[in-house]
């Protein structure tokens, strides 16, 4: 909707409605698209009132920033992500709008895109979602996450990239240029380190600037320097003391001045504390949570803003350069011009069956076969002929819920409704509850629509589900957490690694009854599995969107072979984590990170600590030789590459994809390094019996460590190793190399 007759009639004769311009040269110049975008943004900022550049840089409603109608530049619009298009919203609440054209296509969780580990699915991912964004007419997507998966309690871990830096940087780049191909920023967030969900509006982060170069911004600079991300997020919690959304060392001296960010920096709703500090210290925009960001209700909500008048006061007494808002005005207007007045952004499309495809491929590529003993999986349907499904996760909502990512979706195919979809004509499927969790409450008037009340006790439930499993011929259990409060959600984290209602006295049980039992855990988080030596074959579900139970039987009957792996290492207990083991977590208002760079598999590594399942685990249902590794060279210049090869053989009987490792162990050094860390990948997919040559090239950037002494990246000569493997803990083959 136009705000404006003249707002129209620009737009108009810009030819964004489809008229082609034939005067083009007569347009203004920050209308004239044949001019660079700086020299359009100088001529806009000249054209506009003191009080117009206030009004763009804070919220005017829940989503949506002001443009300035008498030139024609139009609303900001923004959306949740990053797994889907949020349903609209009334203008100044959270309540859902009530539109019945809103429902989107359900992504999987980022968790389960960074467990493909194919950056081809990324691209996929970050273009399909750019395109029901376009189609909604948001110009910004708030997502991807690549916060780093420091402790397994996170309740946001799910909608980041897993534990470490360098798989979460090649991941979130492609994500980041198929949305903007859309002509929709993408808005990377949270900046920085956002790991934890308690007190997040409160807590100070304190952490030493090799571990926050080497570990926590990696995926933020690649995104900027190599995804050109138009937008970033600020994060809710504080770094130095400082607010995330108003910091100096992260906005001006990192963001701005380190990496050349040109976007616009973006508030999280509410992040913002005081008005000084956010006009100083790197802020753009200003959005809110409740209806002035302070308080509730409270009258011309938005003009309460700490960017609002209260800046404009500071502005009209000279207290604060005009040029301090112009700085911010510049930011905005550069998005504004690479989107919603781009004339050649393509259309989008929403809710497609295409969408749904692209979805449910990614699922496919993402789910992690962890454990298959006596190749319990794929279902043999000439054994299996009744199959039991039991537990709560195979028919509960997953949509729903969990803060931010929730979603109205198009549809949502249940793992008992894909097994029956996919099975029901070869065999007989029957279904027990297993266990009851907690209701599914409604988010922002947006509910499950399911009643799954259930007021037997964990003992009737259990004797029921194990009963059935003695008649079955095959056992499906489908458990996990879900997106309530204290699990898998935003606004706090998991008060235990363990799994809730009562599932591991059922995993056992069910072990007992069936030894053809296949347990699928549907989370964005590692849980423990005190029961992982009873059950033949693990799967980890994530949450997979719109066509979740789809994805799920075709990888658990053998029409897709699984080729997931882990983004993050599963501890066998909670102790077993540096975060926790060092730590006082979730702290008082304080966190400190004790263990530094070790984080993940840097810290089993570094302690000898064999994890439950190893960072880059996944098996397959065929098998894979690694060969020999060899360099091109022994030694590595200052200024040059050197390139390692391996031969990998699929040594099984059905086509199937192997995620190739590279990791890098600096044999000698004059700081604690980790053992090995990961210095690339390669998806690379193998016909029974075909072997594939998997080339790897680094330069001594793979090599380098943080010096924040000399606040400079260092490789220091000497000797270092080639580790490649099939995980982190699987190593096949390794070569040693000089850094000359």
């Amino acid at each position: 909707m136009f705000r404006s007759v003249k707002s129209f009639l620009i737009l108009l004769l810009m030819g964004s409605l489809g008229a082609k311009s034939t005067a083009q040269e007569n347009l203004p110049i920050y209308l004239n698209e044949a001019k660079p975008i700086e020299q359009r943004i100088e001529d806009a900022l000249s054209r506009m009132t003191l009080e117009e550049k206030v009004a763009m840089v804070h919220a005017q409603s829940k989503f949506s920033s002001p443009g300035v109608p008498r030139l024609g530049i139009p609303e900001n619009w923004m959306t949740d992500g990053p797994h889907g298009i949020r349903a609209e919203v009334f203008w100044d609440k959270w309540d859902q709008a009530g539109w019945t054209n809103d429902s989107c296509i359900a992504f999987p969780a980022l968790t389960c895109l960074a467990a493909s580990w194919n950056k081809d699915m990324s691209a996929l991912y970050g273009k399909v979602i750019g395109e029901e964004a376009r189609y909604r007419n948001k110009n910004v997507l708030l997502g991807p996450g690549v916060n780093i998966y420091r402790t397994p309690l996170n309740g946001r871990n799910f909608e980041y990239m897993g534990e470490d830096p360098f798989l979460a940087s090649r991941m979130v780049v492609p994500y980041i240029q198929g949305v903007q191909a859309n002509g929709v920023a993408a808005c990377v967030k949270h900046f920085a380190l956002n790991n934890q969900e308690i007190d997040r509006h409160k807590v100070n982060v304190t952490v030493d600037d090799r571990t926050l170069y080497e570990i926590y911004l990696p995926a933020f600079k690649a995104a900027v320097q190599e995804g050109k991300a138009w937008a970033i997020m600020g994060a809710y919690n504080r770094y130095k003391g400082q607010w995330a959304c108003q910091n100096q060392f992260l906005l001006n001296d990192i963001l701005r001045g380190e990496w050349k960010f040109d976007g616009v920096v973006v508030s999280d709703w509410g992040g913002v504390n005081d008005t000084k500090q956010a006009i100083y210290h790197g802020l753009d925009m200003e959005f809110g949570s409740w209806t002035d960001g302070l308080t509730m209700g409270a009258s011309n909500a938005y003009d309460n803003y700490y960017l609002a008048n209260p800046f404009l006061k500071l502005l009209r007494s000279g207290e604060v350069k005009e040029e301090e808002l112009n700085k911010k005005v510049r930011n905005i207007l550069r998005l504004v011009f690479r989107t919603n007045m781009n004339t050649k952004r393509p259309y989008g499309s929403f809710g497609t069956a295409e969408h749904a495809s692209a979805g449910r491929k990614i699922a496919e590529e993402g789910i992690v076969l962890l454990k298959n003993n006596n190749n319990t999986l794929p279902i043999n349907f000439s054994k299996a002929k009744k199959i039991a499904v039991i537990g709560e996760n195979a028919i509960k909502v997953m949509t729903v819920g969990g803060g931010s990512s929730s979603l109205k979706a198009k549809y949502e195919i249940s793992p008992l409704d894909g097994i029956k979809n996919r099975i029901g004509k070869e065999a007989e499927v029957v279904f027990a509850r297993g266990y009851v969790g907690e209701k599914s409450k409604a988010q922002d008037g947006l509910s499950t629509g399911q009643n799954l009340a259930d007021n037997r006790s964990a003992d009737q439930l259990i004797k029921e589900a194990v009963d059935l499993a003695k008649t079955a011929d095959f056992v499906v259990f489908v458990g996990g957490l879900n997106k309530n409060d204290g699990q898998d959600s935003e606004g706090n984290d998991r008060k235990s690694l363990g799994l809730p209602y009562s599932q591991d006295k059922l995993i056992s049980a069910l072990a007992k009854a069936n030894k053809n039992l296949a347990v699928v855990m549907i989370s964005g988080n590692a849980v423990a599995m005190p029961w992982v030596n009873e059950v033949p074959s693990i799967v980890q579900g994530w949450y997979l969107g719109t066509e979740a139970g789809n994805a799920l039987a075709s990888v658990l009957v053998g029409d897709v072979n699984p080729s997931g792996k882990l983004p993050f290492t599963f501890p066998a207990k909670l102790d077993d984590n540096g975060a926790h083991k060092l730590g006082v977590y979730p702290g008082n208002g304080e966190q400190t990170y004790n263990e530094g760079i070790f984080v993940g598999y840097r810290w089993a590594d570094k302690h000898g600590t064999k994890p439950l399942f190893s960072f880059g685990h996944g098996l397959s249902y065929t098998s894979f030789e690694y060969g020999k590794v060899i360099a091109n060279k022994k030694d590595l210049a200052e200024d040059g590459k050197i390139t390692f090869s391996v031969e990998v053989k699929n040594t099984g009987k059905r086509e199937g994809q192997e995620i190739v490792q590279l990791y890098i162990n600096d044999v000698k050094s004059s700081v604690p390094r980790p053992v090995k860390e990961l210095k690339a990948f390669e998806k690379v997919s193998l016909k029974a019996g075909e072997t594939k040559t998997v080339k790897f090239t680094i330069d001594k950037t793979a090599l380098s460590f943080f010096d924040a002494a000399k606040h400079d990246w260092v490789a220091e000569p000497g000797d270092f190793r080639a580790l490649v493997g099939a995980s982190s803990a699987d190593i096949r083959q390794s070569i040693g190399f000089r850094l000359k």
